[in-house]
């Protein structure tokens, strides 16, 4: 079997700096480290448990197939803070027939990310007889 120790989501964007400036300053992602000089070096992000890594460059925008899913404390929050830093809104936060909340938004090249608050009341915090 595969150990797997650590793991993280690859994207190469069409502008890297504008992309850059998108998950580290307008999503507030923190930087996990960086490598490589120039316009298309690496800049790893950490999400939560894992990591994104944008670095190189691509001529053609993500697949639609390509979406993240990033769990927050609080959607609510989250859609006001965005809002205010001029991140395109797909869809405002709903909650959803499952029960979890969650808001759309694209990233500059249209790669569509899901941010999803979990209630507390949602049995995804629980798992029965553990």
């Amino acid at each position: 079997m595969v150990h797997v120790l650590s793991g993280r989501t690859l994207l190469h964007p069409t502008d890297p700096e504008r992309s850059r400036r998108f998950y580290g300053e307008q999503l507030g992602l923190a930087v996990y480290r960086e490598f490589g000089t120039g316009p298309e070096r690496g800049t790893v992000y950490f999400l939560g448990g894992g990591f994104l890594e944008l670095s190189g460059r691509s001529h053609t925008p993500p697949s639609p197939a390509v979406q993240l899913w990033l769990q927050v404390e609080n959607v609510t929050a989250a859609h006001e803070e965005l809002l205010a830093k001029g991140v395109e809104i797909i869809r405002a936060p709903l909650k959803e027939p499952w029960g979890l909340i969650e808001m759309w938004i694209t990233d500059p090249d249209g790669c569509e990310i899901v941010l999803v608050e979990v209630p507390g009341d949602h049995p995804i915090r629980f798992r029965p007889g553990i």
